[in-house]
């Protein structure tokens, strides 16, 4: 994985450490059966802050750090709609999508065609979020964060896959990206945070089949979680601050 026995990378500092989690979804299953792994959450600050809120040690004091380096070990599109506003119930949405293309629940059907997944039908906004959520190990952690975009955020992200990632011959789990935060001031003079990403180091072939191998077994954990209202309502916060 590493260019020579000094250099670390953000899947592992021990060889030992990675077959175990070639199977991780495996691993996971039987372990926690009939229960739900949860990932701790990175949040995007209102207001055009630059410092992600990370969870630390103390639940009720979260870090602040201006970076996040590590290695996307997945990513994909949801889109949830409620039809009633955020109120920290803790409810499930009325209808959401884990691919972005087909909603399940109320009214559920094609995500394109939908009346509340059109610009317009929640102010400037939509009703319906599209959101992606883009799950990233760091150096010597066992699991990854997750950091939920907003709509606002979307076109770096396709920009940075694109142009940096597959336009180059790579993959997200190949390298380590890092990614930050940039101030950015609407038509009105408003700010809000839009996320910035970069290529920070090549893992290289054994680098990339060790992320490869860590993501394909995540996924069977990452593609099944359900969105949580609290993601919608930083979402809707941000993207209210762009228009």
């Amino acid at each position: 994985m590493a260019k020579n026995t000094e250099t670390t990378t953000a899947l592992a500092t021990q060889d030992s450490f990675l077959p175990a989690l070639n199977d991780v979804g495996q691993a996971l299953s039987e372990e926690l059966d009939g229960l739900q792994l949860t990932f701790d959450r990175v949040k995007i600050p209102s207001g055009g802050g630059v410092a992600f809120e990370v969870p630390g040690d103390d639940p009720d004091s979260p870090d602040s750090v201006k970076e996040l380096i590590g290695v996307i070990v997945d990513h994909h599109p949801v889109n949830a709609y409620w039809a009633v506003k955020y109120d920290g119930a803790n409810n499930p949405p009325d209808c959401s999508s884990m691919d972005g293309r087909a909603g399940v629940g109320d009214p559920g059907g094609t995500c394109k065609a939908c009346p509340f997944n059109q610009f317009g039908s929640d102010g400037n906004g939509k009703a319906c979020k599209n959101m992606h959520r883009v799950y990233i190990l760091r150096e010597n952690d066992t699991f990854p964060l997750l950091l939920t975009l907003p709509p606002t955020s979307l076109k770096n992200l396709s920009d940075y896959l694109g142009k940096r990632i597959v336009g180059k011959g790579l993959r997200s789990y190949g390298v380590k990206t890092k990614v930050t935060l940039k101030k950015v001031a609407n038509s009105t003079g408003i700010n809000y945070s839009q996320a910035v990403f970069a290529v920070a180091e090549h893992l290289g072939q054994e680098g990339a089949a060790q992320g490869k191998a860590y993501s394909d077994g995540i996924k069977a954990i990452t593609r099944n979680l359900a969105v949580t209202d609290m993601e919608y309502a930083e979402a809707d916060s941000i993207e209210e601050e762009a228009f």
